[in-house]
């Protein structure tokens, strides 16, 4: 769908902002120079809603630098002159350029009206200093450029610096003239022919590598300063003291002292002086904590004065939020703790790119609207991905109320970097960290991605804490996919990368919390809307239209609200929310004109997930397992034997019959639908109740067996409240189960611990078939759908097919209608089918097409073997789940099998008939 309704309102709003923030004195200077080079735009191959709206007066017009801002400054961005070069050793001072190009926009993007590579390149441009800035040092300030700058002014050469993504300056004022003065601006930027961090950019871009950008690309600026004023505010929130710590750094200030005032509107709520460059502990009573849902910030206004504290000299504002960051144990689970409290982390990954801008948005309302579209689907963080972002987007991260995991741009390698690159990465890397660690949305660093240029992880883990440690690492997401020896021990994050959540999430462990880097990306194409008309591809199938994409993206959403209980699941990154060049895997499209999905359906899944994470919550229909929470009790879990409930250690490793008599049925409660009744997997109408005696039994159900969730009385998890007797839990005591009530008259009603024992993990099932094949016997599988009943499933010319085979057919026939079930080569608790007349090959699937395929002993292999048998639509009959491709079940379509997925992109996933397509029939093995 278009823009929302609400733009006008947004606009207003962004407005009303930008007046609380310095307003420069000329948003763009033209160069002076007669006959000078003219800017036009290029075409870019799509456009935003904002592309129209850019133009040599108003290129990002507002205060780049919102932590901390000066009343004064000038805006250098605007249209420059521009070359070609073949190196930066001899910069074109006082010679008319042949081009025009408009700063801030990358020179490879449609709006610099460049549109080309450069490996080397000048800018140039003439300005004029405010005479009321007389006195004043002046400082020019890059929001960023890549990757080797060098800066000259009327001829005397400045200052240079190397790196892509971070903010430097340099005084001018000793190079100043009067009147009107030039800049010479030189970059070099060989993107991967270079040796240093770029992300994903690519001079030969294709696939998930992208259009390089190079030259400027954030805000050019000139400010007045004293002699002796701030460089950089670092606050750090110490909420359990009620204060914020405070660092001022600044130049040319050595003994003077600065005042630090916190604000609440205009009402200074606490205030401290000290030493420039040193500590400061500034009140905040009764702090208001910024959270997702109540992203409050605070003002800061630092004052530097001379050495005698009473001279005023540079003042500057800022701003900060009140939050703390931890890690710790809820319910029993290692978590991320964000003001104590668990918080699931559910965002989007986020690459930053622009279809006329690239790196650079076009403008700052299309830099917010980003991040206000992902909040409004329903999610609370973003993945900023290889890439950082200029100062105002995490402004409006800040303000919107967005977690950030920050991700450092890749080294320029997949293999270990040259000793020249490592160190090109690291000094970015701790500048990186240095100027964001004062960013209230930041929750988490992200040093390496999916292993690309890893090396030394833990020792970069370890440089990372002396800079700041007060966040959480994640030494490498993705680590699962790519690494020999993925875990250095001392980071604080396990992120594992499932597209479709084939192969699960590893568990959180007892330093570290679990996390899913990236999962979905979803394909549709939008004609009119591509990049590359028809070379768009997705992480899987592409979808044909709205409700088959939003679809699947419900199913494997729910699926992440089942590991964060079932498997200690802490947070989940969906890829991604826009397309990106020839990625269609977005929600919209890459110029951000058609969302692509259903936006109530991806919210109301997204705030279910989120909502379920905080416990309290069970869902109906489906096999569960409830594992205690209690410290030290947490491999224990509720099982029945001898129609007694009980706990005991229970995993992939126990018995069988352990595992199963560990699996309940979670029903709609029998007393009450809102509540909730456990039925016995392998036992079908033993529900778990509470007797007379108050122990849990398996029998018969009633009100006794009527629980209603709530959250978790130990903080996390789910309590189970009983029906027939409000205000008492199922609790474990001793390895018996119990109904009791804190502090009545029984052993297990004892108030120690009792919060804790009475919290459970509804997790995922320990035995994952929910229906029963004969082990290790010759069966055949008949179709159930009316009309197609004389039809089988066969395989014939290493494909599966039904075909109507009976007992007098030909013996061939009926042979490739017989399997042997075998265990489930990936998972025991499901099966695998091996050909009868064909030892050691297995039904499997491959691009969603069911085959007979011999064992090459591959993960993969074992993966798409392998099939959970559940109950079918009709009675007696099973329905084959897939346990690598989420909500896949086998299906004959026409004479076809394939693995289907209800409602996905293909004819084979038609919703009609679906349930008795996927349904088959055990009949006795045609071949005996």
């Amino acid at each position: 769908m278009p823009l929302s309704a609400n733009r006008a309102a947004r606009r207003l709003v962004g407005a009303l902002l930008a007046l609380l923030l310095p307003v420069s004195l000329a948003v763009a200077l033209a160069p002076s120079a007669s006959g000078a080079p003219v800017w036009e735009p290029k075409e870019p191959r799509l456009t935003t809603p904002w592309t129209d709206e850019v133009g040599p007066d108003n290129a990002l017009p507002e205060y780049p630098r919102p932590q901390l801002t000066r009343p004064d400054w000038l805006n250098l961005n605007g249209v420059w002159e521009f070359t070609g070069a073949s190196d930066l050793d001899a910069p074109p001072i006082g010679q008319e350029l042949d081009e025009a190009v408009l700063v801030p926009y990358p020179i490879e993007s449609a709006l610099s009206g460049i549109q080309r590579h450069e490996d080397t390149m000048f800018y140039r441009r003439a300005f004029t200093v405010p005479e009321d800035w007389s006195g004043e040092r002046i400082k020019l300030n890059f929001g960023a450029v890549t990757w080797e700058t060098r800066v000259w002014v009327n001829g005397t050469e400045v200052g240079g610096h190397t790196g892509g993504f971070d903010p430097f300056s340099f005084d001018i004022t000793d190079a100043l003239g009067g009147g009107e003065n030039e800049i010479v601006v030189g970059v070099h930027s060989p993107v991967d022919a270079g040796d240093f961090p770029i992300g994903k950019q690519r001079l030969d871009p294709d696939g998930i590598f992208y259009t390089a950008n190079s030259g400027i690309w954030q805000t050019v600026w000139l400010e007045p300063v004293s002699a002796a004023h701030i460089t950089r505010l670092d606050t750090t929130p110490d909420v359990p003291d009620g204060e914020l710590d405070l660092v001022v750094q600044a130049e040319g200030a050595e003994g003077h002292q600065v005042v630090a005032e916190v604000l609440d509107g205009d009402t200074v709520v606490g205030s401290a002086t000290g030493e420039a460059g040193g500590e400061l502990s500034v009140p905040v009573p009764d702090a208001r904590l910024w959270s997702p849902e109540d992203p409050f910030l605070y003002d800061l206004r630092v004052t530097l004065t001379g050495p005698d504290g009473a001279t005023p000299g540079d003042s500057v504002g800022g701003y900060f939020g009140m939050r703390s960051l931890g890690v710790g144990q809820v319910g029993g689970v290692t978590r991320p703790l964000l003001n104590g409290e668990f918080v699931f982390q559910m965002g989007t990954l986020d690459q930053g790119y622009w279809p006329d801008g690239l790196y650079t948005a076009p403008t700052d309302e299309a830099l917010a609207w980003d991040l206000e579209a992902q909040k409004a689907l329903g999610f609370n963080m973003v993945r900023k991905h290889i890439k950082v972002e200029p100062a105002r987007w995490f402004y409006h991260a800040d303000r919107l109320g967005l977690l950030v995991w920050q991700d450092m741009p890749s080294p320029n390698t997949v293999d270990e970097p040259s000793a020249e690159g490592k160190a090109n990465y690291e000094a970015e890397l701790a500048r990186m960290v240095e100027n964001l660690r004062g960013i209230t949305s930041i929750v988490q660093w992200v040093p390496f991605n999916e292993g690309w240029g890893e090396y030394d992880a833990g020792r970069i883990v370890d440089l990372i804490r002396e800079l700041d440690d007060t966040r959480p690492v994640n030494h490498n997401s993705g680590s699962n996919c790519c690494l020999s020896d993925p875990d250095p021990g001392n980071g604080d994050v396990i992120d594992d990368h499932a597209y479709q959540m084939s192969g699960g999430t590893r568990p959180p462990d007892d330093d570290r919390f679990a996390v899913l880097g990236e999962y979905g990306g979803l394909g549709r194409a939008i004609e009119g809307h591509e990049w590359e008309p028809g070379a768009g591809f997705g992480y899987g199938a592409l979808y044909p239209d709205e409700a088959s994409l939003t679809n699947r993206y419900v199913t494997i959403t729910e699926e992440v609200g089942r590991f964060v209980h079932g498997r200690g699941l802490s947070g989940s990154v969906y890829t991604e929310p826009y397309d990106l060049e020839n990625e269609v895997n977005g929600f919209y499209t890459y110029d951000r004109q058609v969302l692509k999905v259903n936006a109530d359906q991806v919210r109301a899944v997204n705030e279910r997930v989120r909502a379920e994470a905080g416990g309290g919550q069970v869902r109906t229909g489906e096999p569960v397992s409830l594992r205690v929470t209690t410290d030290g009790f947490d491999d224990r879990y509720l099982r029945h034997t001898g129609g007694v409930a009980r706990t005991d250690v229970v995993d992939e490793g126990s018995a069988d019959t352990d595992r199963r008599d560990a699996v309940f049925f979670s029903r709609p409660g029998l007393a009450d639908a809102s509540c909730v009744s456990f039925e016995a997997s392998n036992q079908p109408g033993g529900y778990l109740r509470h007797g007379a005696d108050d122990r849990l039994v398996l029998g018969e159900g009633g009100p006794e067996a009527t629980f209603c969730p709530t959250p978790g009385l130990g903080g996390g998890g789910t309590s189970l409240e009983s029906f027939s007797e409000p205000g008492s839990f199922l609790r474990h005591f001793e390895e018996g189960v119990y109904l009791a009530s804190e502090g009545g008259d029984q052993p297990w009603d004892t108030p120690e611990s009792f919060a804790a024992d009475a919290t459970w993990a509804v997790a995922l099932p320990l035995w994952r078939s929910g229906a029963e094949l004969p082990l290790d016997e010759r069966v055949s599988f008949q179709v159930t759908s009316d009309g197609f009943t004389d039809r089988v499933l066969r395989h014939r010319e290493s494909l599966a097919r039904t075909d109507v085979i009976a007992g007098d057919s030909a013996q061939q026939d009926r042979e490739d209608a017989t399997f042997v079930v075998r265990r489930g080569l990936a998972d025991p608790s499901c099966y695998s089918l091996e050909a009868a007349n064909q030892p050691g090959s297995y039904l499997r699937h491959a691009e969603f097409r069911v085959r007979l395929a011999p064992d090459d002993g591959s993960e993969l292999f074992d993966r798409d073997a392998t099939f959970c048998a559940q109950p079918g639509a009709s009675t007696g009959s099973v329905r084959l789940a897939s346990v690598n491709e989420l909500g896949g079940n086998i299906r004959h379509f026409a004479e076809e099998v394939w693995v289907a997925v209800k409602g996905g992109g293909h004819d084979y996933d038609l919703p009609e008939s679906y349930e008795a397509d996927v349904s088959w029939r055990v009949i006795p093995a045609l071949a005996p």
